[in-house]
């Protein structure tokens, strides 16, 4: 009876054996995804098309104009106008990973992306998402010096400390970026090939690779909540030392103007980590793919063409700057 058993068993594993072979075989391999976007509905895609290709010329437009604009002005040449014309390179490749391709979907029928583009597409938006999301805190930290320490600034934050910082927080986005990148497209794909979602994101492929992805998600979950609770850290504590530091001013022209400075980075950051926050650290089960779709559109699409707004309407030296540019070239014409 026992060595029935054990042939049973035996002949079990074999059988087993066979058919794990045989899906290995049978998955084919992924040579494009297609993905689904934000409406399947012809008349809605193109009045999309229209709104979206508004969107990202003012973004590409407002953005190169911040960092010109910085440039040509001396008054500007200062560590917040440094970092703030790095968030502004930032915003323009962070949205151009993204809006051109969703652009060309809402006029064709079928919205292929190739898996190399695809893998592409997702380095540069993970990379340039991680670089805004730490840079926003080092913008922080800038104004902490600022506002808090003004006799040490200049040596706290030269131009050489400034490179650094900007250096770093590159080099740890490229990093992080190719390596998760690496281990997503050595998952399978085998039961299909349709994202639900208009761009390569982690989350989504994930959840349609057939590979275990328990590794992928943990370290995703884990370096997004460091990287984000830093910055978010970073930032709280540097506004708590600067609202203290302000309500002890005796001045109120004193206390006015450290707070112009502040407003349009408080903007920003508020809209870009509340996003986030909501996006990668909020439990999937407890909300829909079409909710994913719209933070998604605001903090890759909206929110880069906000923030050189932002800062134009609520930055004094930014309007004053942008006065003497505009009365310059009327001048001149």
């Amino acid at each position: 009876m026992s060595s029935r058993v054990c042939s049973l068993l035996v002949a079990g594993e074999h059988i087993m054996g066979i058919m794990d072979a045989s899906a290995v075989e049978n998955c084919t391999v992924v040579t494009d995804f297609i993905l689904l976007g934000l409406s399947g509905r012809r008349d809605v895609q193109q009045g999309l098309f229209v709104l979206f290709l508004l969107v990202y010329g003012i973004t590409v437009i407002a953005n190169l104009g911040m960092i010109l604009l910085i440039r040509m002005d001396p008054r500007l040449h200062t560590p917040m106008y440094y970092f703030l014309s790095n968030l502004s390179f930032t915003d323009v490749c962070y949205s151009s990973s993204v809006s051109p391709k969703m652009l060309a979907d809402f006029l064709s029928q079928q919205k292929k992306i190739a898996y190399n583009l695809c893998a592409v597409q997702m380095f540069f938006f993970v990379t340039f998402g991680d670089v805004e999301c730490v840079i926003l805190s080092v913008m922080a930290y800038d104004r902490y010096v600022a506002i808090c320490n003004p006799l040490l600034y200049t040596t706290a934050m030269s131009g050489r400390v400034c490179t650094q910082l900007v250096a770093t927080v590159y080099i740890q986005s490229l990093v992080y970026s190719a390596i998760f990148t690496y281990c997503t497209i050595r998952l399978s794909f085998c039961n299909s090939k349709i994202i639900n979602h208009f761009l390569c994101d982690f989350p989504p492929l994930l959840a349609l690779s057939t590979s275990d992805t328990t590794i992928n998600e943990i370290v995703m979950f884990s370096y997004s909540s460091c990287v984000l609770g830093f910055s978010i850290v970073t930032v709280f504590l540097s506004y708590s030392y600067i609202i203290n530091t302000i309500l002890r001013m005796k001045s109120a022209k004193g206390r006015h103007k450290a707070f112009s400075t502040c407003a349009s980075h408080l903007t920003t950051v508020t809209m870009f980590y509340g996003t986030l926050v909501f996006m990668y650290l909020h439990p999937s089960s407890s909300h829909s793919m079409d909710t994913d779709k719209v933070a998604s559109v605001f903090y890759t699409v909206v929110i880069p063409m906000l923030n050189p707004l932002i800062y134009s309407l609520k930055n004094k030296d930014v309007k004053a700057a942008l006065k003497k540019a505009v009365g310059t070239r009327l001048c001149s014409d």
